[in-house]
């Protein structure tokens, strides 16, 4: 019997797949939430992989987090193409704004897999976390995301 092909943003998957990738996300989400809070970058690195780490184009999510860093929502702000998307400052305070969040944590997937932060990343960064300082928002951590490996900004000391 052959399996019904569904295709999305994500590529192309058979029912059963899409029900794992499904599950598999949902199952991370829970245990993130399930800590608390986000003290850990390792903790929301599992989670990242599993939504954006194997898309074959860039998004570009943010995680809004409370005053004791629990996620208050998850969101995919700007979808890019197989070289880049283009992030608007305005669009995350907005956001950010509009959730009544205290802190962030940036993440994005680099379509080429390799996880290990560019120039680019580094300046976007910059500028995101000059933009929510204004409206006294904390930028946690900017997470470049692959399939296989997550890598912190915040941790080799760049947010």
């Amino acid at each position: 019997m052959k399996q019904q092909q569904i295709s999305d943003t994500h590529g192309s998957y058979t029912l059963d797949e899409v029900s794992i990738l499904s599950q598999a996300e949902s199952i991370l989400r829970k245990r993130l939430e399930r800590l608390g809070e986000i003290s850990d970058p390792g903790a929301a690195g599992n989670f990242l992989r599993m939504r954006i780490g194997a898309l074959d184009h860039e998004e570009f999510h943010v995680l809004f987090l409370d005053a004791r860093h629990r996620i208050i929502a998850i969101e995919a702000m700007f979808r890019g193409t197989v070289d880049g998307a283009e992030v608007h400052p305005r669009e995350v305070v907005r956001t950010a704004l509009g959730h009544n969040a205290a802190a962030v944590i940036l993440a994005h997937n680099p379509p080429s897999g390799d996880p290990a932060p560019s120039a680019a990343d580094r300046a976007v960064t910059a500028r995101l976390k000059q933009a929510l300082a204004l409206v006294e928002v904390r930028l946690l951590d900017h997470i470049v995301v692959s399939a296989n490996h997550c890598v912190s900004l915040a941790a080799r000391g760049w947010v």
